[in-house]
């Protein structure tokens, strides 16, 4: 599911309609765009705060063929993104989850993982490297 959230919209789209799936659902709670309350530590380990909110959309639905239930929470207001991401978490309950494992959660890792990869590559060249000379007293 963190995989999905944080995956863009137009490749989450690109790899489920080239799973060419579209299992018959009914909805539990159709998508719906709301606030969540993002929270932070200082240094990781610091004292809880509240950093501030943040859009969040939802939804809930069961599949018609075995009923398998998919959740979805994505940032944003992109509604077909918290369906395809609910759909997506439905069929991995199922016989189909190697195919979309393979189809779709592995290239979108892939993709965040080389994303991520250049924007470090891309800070590490601004690095600067300081050193302290030894000046020979004690």
């Amino acid at each position: 599911m963190g995989l999905l959230a944080k995956a863009p919209a137009e490749a989450v789209a690109r790899y489920w309609s080239a799973l060419d799936r579209a299992p018959a659902f009914e909805w539990l709670r159709r998508p719906e765009v709301g606030g969540v309350m993002v929270r932070g530590r200082m240094g990781g380990t610091g004292a809880a705060f509240n950093m501030g909110e943040m859009t969040v959309t939802r939804c809930t639905l069961k599949l018609g063929a075995g009923g398998a239930v998919g959740h979805a929470y994505v940032q944003g207001r992109d509604k077909a993104k918290a369906e395809q991401a609910a759909l997506i978490d439905a069929l991995m309950q199922t016989d189909a989850a190697a195919d979309v494992q393979a189809r779709v959660l592995r290239p979108l890792a892939g993709e965040l993982t080389a994303a991520r990869d250049t924007r470090a590559a891309k800070a590490a060249a601004t690095k600067v490297e300081f050193f302290t000379m030894v000046r020979g007293e004690d």
